[in-house]
């Protein structure tokens, strides 16, 4: 129990970090472009306690869930002092004002590369695309009628050791097998059970392809319908993870980060059709784990992950988590920072269309005239988190 509530304070605290550290890059960037930053906050609230340091005023909230980022004259509506005035935000690039809103996104993105890339130069990243990879090369294979004979054989001199007797080490991804391609697990099995005698098969280690000649034997294994049946084995076990040397650790860390965001983007669009599942899941019904989750639903499963000892879980969670705030963040919609990017390039091409006809450029987007959209995403945006959270204190998804 201990356990648990250590991985939910650490996973909540983690988030708190991360969204203060988002805000930081919107005052880092506006700084570096000579914005003028009012204040700057970690949580929200009564004031705990606050210092200025030149023009800004830091503090900390008495609720450390977020945080803000006070940039003088963010829109030509805001309130502005005289001596504030010229570095007012509005009046600043379009392009600045795009690096600054998206700075907090982009915070984001880098905290979850840097998750990933620490996963991957120590515990190894997940093999989630079932690549081909040895974790670990049998010293023999045998004759089995279960699956637990097959994967932990009782070895006897003479018995054969295909792959280790050809030299597949551990970690080498087997890239084809008789000249057929083997892009995942299930197409190099299919292939090597097909087969039997001295085949080719080339394997990809350290970056460099080698070949290999392995003597397929045909043994006895369960089959899916019951009974038994004939097929060749090379004794090889699937790696679930993918370990990378710290040199190495930067590209496969940059290769999950797009897998991650493809993910997420999917995710994303399919959001509001899981939506019902969710309200379902309060009243009884079965939570789907494909449901969306909330921050509290998410510091749960990082408990059930410390707890279990499954620090790649609970890290993974952090990095996911990361990467769909800050693409969330980007969507064109009022309030978040998408939004403001948005108004900016609508304003770009309206005077530059306009320059084109001659015409002078036009004033600043009125935010007053997009209050009631605002609102009502707003009413929306709270009414999902509700809902989630809800759904995530009474019907919780679950590691296990």
């Amino acid at each position: 129990m201990l356990a648990y509530v250590i991985g939910v304070v650490l996973f909540a605290l983690a988030i708190c970090v991360s969204v203060a550290l988002h805000e930081a890059g919107h005052m880092v960037t506006a700084r570096m472009f000579g914005m003028r930053v009012r204040r700057y906050f970690v949580g929200f609230g009564p004031t705990v306690f606050s210092f200025r340091r030149g023009e800004t005023e830091y503090g900390l909230k008495a609720i450390p869930l977020g945080g803000f980022c006070d940039i003088a004259g963010m829109t030509a509506l805001d309130e502005v002092t005289p001596e504030e005035a010229p570095r007012a935000m509005w009046r600043f690039k379009a392009w600045k004002r795009t690096v600054v809103m998206s700075a907090g996104s982009i915070t984001h993105f880098l905290l979850g590369f840097i998750v990933l890339f620490v996963m991957a130069a120590t515990m190894g990243l997940p093999n989630v695309d079932m690549k081909p990879i040895a974790a670990q090369v049998s010293d023999c294979v045998q004759n089995a009628t279960t699956v637990d004979q097959a994967n932990n054989p009782v070895c006897k001199p003479g018995d054969p050791a295909p792959a280790k007797k050809a030299g597949i080490l551990p970690g080498d991804q087997v890239l084809s097998v008789a000249g057929k391609p083997t892009p995942t697990w299930d197409d190099m099995v299919n292939q090597v059970q097909s087969l039997s005698g001295p085949v080719p098969v080339v394997v990809k280690r350290d970056g460099a392809e080698r070949t290999f000649t392995v003597d397929i034997p045909k043994v006895t294994r369960p089959a899916v319908n019951g009974g038994t049946h004939s097929v060749g084995a090379v004794g090889i076990a699937r790696a679930t993870a993918i370990h990378y040397s710290v040199g190495g650790a930067f590209g496969g860390a940059a290769s999950f980060t797009g897998d991650m965001f493809a993910r997420t983007w999917d995710g994303l669009m399919a959001f509001p059709k899981r939506i019902p599942a969710v309200f379902n899941s309060i009243f009884g019904g079965e939570r789907d784990p494909d449901t969306p989750v909330s921050v509290v639903g998410a510091s749960r499963l990082g408990g059930e992950a410390v707890e279990a000892g499954l620090w790649q879980v609970f890290l993974l969670l952090l990095a996911s988590l990361n990467f769909f705030i800050g693409v969330f963040n980007l969507l064109p919609l009022l309030p978040m920072d998408g939004g403001h990017i948005a108004i900016v390039w609508y304003e770009r091409v309206r005077d530059w269309l306009r320059g084109l006809r001659g015409k002078p450029a036009g004033g600043p987007v009125d935010y007053t005239k997009l209050s009631a959209i605002t609102m009502v995403l707003v009413v929306i945006g709270g009414g999902v988190t509700l809902l989630t959270v809800t759904a995530d204190i009474v019907n919780p998804i679950r590691l296990q």
